[in-house]
């Protein structure tokens, strides 16, 4: 089971308060006719492992790590999400090929580290990470909601701003939850990705 399910009450909401999104700001997107690089990234583990979620020290760096690619190949990051098997980020970025570089090149990093960690040499941690452009603005709000309510849908906490390790909490500060509301309204996440994700996260 993983850690954060067997934290107290206080010491999740002091890791809340501890990440407090590392300063990290959730961008309000325009709303844009093309949707032209604008892209959600899924990544996942291996077989669904939960090897990122091996500790909350491990999530916050991952955080780190991707945060730091993502902006230095993106021009936006308009939602972030990592859980213990796998992550998903909302981007826009002109710089694909050099991005999914940098994130193959992350992948690789952090299978060697952990591994070294768990003691598990050889172990295949990462499946692989797939890119889902953006078809149009309601197929980029249904997004932003599928992946600040991905903590909610697979039952890590009860609201988006209680899990740590996403730009949720910052997307509701900063939009509102009367306008949150209405945008969950507007494009409801449903069944969203059963389609096309091949992790089926």
């Amino acid at each position: 089971m993983y850690l954060w399910r067997q934290l107290s009450e206080q010491q999740q909401r002091e890791l809340v308060a501890f990440r407090s999104l590392n300063g990290r700001p959730w961008h309000s997107p325009q709303h844009r006719e093309s949707q032209n690089g604008r892209y959600l990234f899924t990544a996942a583990c291996y077989e669904h492992r939960h090897v990122i979620g091996r500790s909350p020290q491990r999530m916050a760096g991952l955080v780190d790590e991707l945060m730091q690619i993502l902006e230095a190949h993106c021009e936006e990051i308009y939602a972030w999400c990592v859980l213990p098997n796998h992550y998903h980020a909302l981007a826009l970025t002109r710089a694909l090929p050099e991005l999914l570089v940098a994130i193959g090149q992350m992948h690789g990093r952090t299978s060697f580290h952990w591994n070294g960690e768990d003691d598990a040499r050889g172990r295949k941690v990462w499946f692989n990470c797939v890119e889902t452009a953006m078809k149009s603005d309601r197929h980029f709000w249904a997004t932003m909601n599928y992946v600040h309510h991905n903590p909610v849908h697979h039952g890590y906490v009860r609201q988006w701003q209680d899990w740590p390790f996403s730009s949720g909490g910052a997307f509701l500060e900063r939009c509102g939850r009367e306008e949150a509301a209405k945008l969950w309204k507007t494009y409801p996440v449903r069944d969203y990705g059963k389609a096309w994700d091949p992790a089926e996260l």
